[in-house]
């Protein structure tokens, strides 16, 4: 039969043979002469680039090389007759093309048109072509930047059942695997390999089809968002631990922790465009940015409530003895506070300076009578030697008036030395509890980034 169709020896060999395959072929016909045989396709996929990572609309953008081969019965011919030609190259839409598609696409994407097929003369049809896939696929961002992400590419055929058209591996599943010979990997995200796995899918009262599963696992490169986003956060938290070391009697604390929320506002403002949105999940580093802050105003409201403890007021009543024993005895050797006897030390000296002054006689004298009639003194003073000019001395107004004045000034005098000593003991009081609260702040702000680096150093190294 193929010595009787072959073409005049005055075409060229490839004209020839073009002439005498599709003559009468048919390509509306799955090309097998009996129709009980299962056209086979193989197929194969590599990775060459991955485009973007669409983590709100879960949308993967590829770029792969796609084969595949089908043995075609009507295209197949004597080498020996057409100038020893083993293989031809023939339009697409001249001959039968199988009908595989990706389930997840969602859109055609901008492939390049290849209009051309390879046949050989025993019948093996490769076709080879590069597709950019945009494909669904479900996007886990919650470990995000050392997020890795699997995204599926299933091949089958929309019309074809199982018994007409079969898939295979062109490859072995181990080539496949590790193959990233023409992956270009100088973008955001690494390919660490692609597994395939072949099922039969069915649905209720339908028929078999084939399909064949290519997992593209892929890591993100996460240096780019630590040293954007997870440093100047951990810069800012720093800076506000060391805030604590400012005194806390002092108003700069309170002005320097709110500069350093509202720069922590800022910071939240600008990196809220890169981190990633989802409909159903919040990455892992968002939670963090949201107990940074939380722990930032926490510290403001830590340093307000000192502020308010230490400063001075004239209506503030004494310490309690409870806090006293719990903060000044219990906590202070607690928290290995070596000047904690400072405060107790510049009191008793005040009371030692109260007493010198009352054992002064003229300063007793006014605290045993202040208030009372000079006539009254000399009585309860007893027999004493007379002043050089008694009437006028005991009974003058001005001195009546020296002393009430004396004796007020004295008393107002005392007043204060208390209010003193009771503003150094809440001032006592504030600074055990600024250290308390200070390295309970401390614990829980490098227990939760222990926390942290931990689960992102596993994330990253898994």
């Amino acid at each position: 039969l193929a010595g009787s169709r072959t073409p005049g020896p005055s075409k060229p060999a490839l004209l020839r043979l073009s002439d005498y395959l599709l003559a009468h072929y048919e390509k509306g016909v799955r090309p097998v002469r009996d129709w009980r045989t299962t056209t086979n396709v193989a197929i194969d996929v590599m990775v060459y680039a991955i485009l973007s990572v669409d983590e709100k609309n879960q949308v993967l953008t590829t770029y792969i090389w796609y084969r595949q081969h089908w043995i075609d019965e009507f295209l197949q011919w004597d080498p020996a007759h057409f100038d020893n030609v083993t293989h031809i190259s023939l339009p697409t839409e001249s001959i039968w093309v199988p009908d595989i598609l990706i389930n997840e696409f969602v859109d055609v994407g901008k492939s390049p048109d290849i209009p051309y097929v390879y046949v050989h003369h025993y019948g093996e049809v490769r076709n080879l072509k590069p597709i950019q896939v945009m494909t669904a696929c479900s996007l886990d961002i919650y470990n995000f930047p050392f997020d890795v992400q699997n995204c599926s590419l299933t091949f089958t055929s929309w019309l074809h059942n199982i018994r007409d058209l079969n898939l295979s591996l062109w490859r072995q599943p181990e080539l496949v695997k590790f193959d990233k010979s023409v992956f270009m990997n100088q973008g955001e995200w690494e390919l660490l390999y692609v597994l395939s796995h072949f099922q039969e899918f069915s649905v209720e009262g339908s028929d078999s089809y084939a399909e064949m599963k290519f997992y593209v696992v892929i890591r993100r490169r996460p240096l780019f968002y630590a040293v954007s986003l997870l440093l100047p956060s951990s810069f800012l938290m720093v800076m506000d631990i060391v805030g604590f070391y400012l005194p806390p009697n002092s108003g700069e604390r309170v002005s320097f922790k709110i500069t350093l929320l509202l720069g922590y506002s800022v910071f939240l403002i600008i990196v809220s465009d890169t981190l990633p949105a989802t409909a159903i999940g919040t990455p892992l580093i968002g939670i963090y940015f949201v107990v940074c802050m939380a722990l930032l105003v926490i510290s403001l409201t830590e340093t307000i409530l000192i502020v308010c403890l230490v400063h001075k007021q004239d209506l503030q009543p004494h310490v309690p003895d409870w806090v006293k024993h719990l903060l000044l005895e219990r906590a202070t050797v607690l928290l290995c506070i070596r000047d904690r006897n400072q405060f107790s030390h510049s009191r008793a000296q005040s009371s030692d300076i109260s007493r010198h002054v009352e054992n002064n006689g003229s300063t007793a004298k006014l605290n045993h009578y202040s208030g009372e009639d000079p006539r009254e003194c000399e009585v309860a003073a007893g027999p004493r030697p007379m002043p050089a000019f008694p009437t006028e001395a005991e009974g003058s107004p001005l001195m009546h008036s020296i002393l009430r004045e004396i004796t007020t000034i004295r008393q107002f005098l005392e007043k204060q030395e208390e209010f003193h000593d009771v503003a150094r003991e809440w001032l006592q009081v504030g600074y055990v509890l600024d250290v308390l609260l200070f390295r309970a702040y401390l614990v829980a702000v490098l227990a939760y980034s222990v926390t942290l680096g931990t689960l992102w150093s596993v994330w990253q190294h898994a």
